[in-house]
């Protein structure tokens, strides 16, 4: 087996500073590191348990299937802090039969984005 010490999702988007402006002042994500210099220079966000890079670029958006996962505390919350800041929220919260409370959002690329609260019933904060 491979040994994994840390790891990240890699985004190349279309247009690096629109993509920057979204995730590090719209979501509001803490940068982890920079690295490089212009335009297509890379930056490094933390997710909770893992990161997100936004560096280089690439001429598509990525693939439709490209889809991220962001646990939040309380998606009520960050529905309406979102909303302030200007984000697309393409579904507003919304508890569903699984349990988990789900919001979805998109990116500048069109990048969809699950914002997902674990309520304090649900299985997942429980251990057998």
């Amino acid at each position: 087996m491979v040994n994994v010490l840390s790891s990240r999702v890699l985004l190349r988007p279309t247009d690096p500073e629109r993509s920057r402006a979204f995730y590090g002042e719209a979501l509001g994500l803490a940068v982890y590191r920079e690295f490089g210099t212009g335009p297509e220079r890379g930056t490094v966000y933390f997710l909770g348990g893992g990161f997100l890079e936004v560096s280089g670029r690439s001429d598509t958006p990525p693939a439709p299937g490209m889809q991220l996962w962001f646990q939040v505390a309380d998606a009520a919350a960050a529905y309406e802090e979102l909303r302030g800041r200007g984000v697309t929220v393409t579904r507003p919260p919304v508890r569903e039969p699984w349990g988990l409370v789900e919001m979805w959002i998109t990116d500048p690329d069109g990048v969809e984005i699950a914002v997902v609260e674990v309520p304090e019933d649900h299985p997942l904060r429980y251990r057998p």
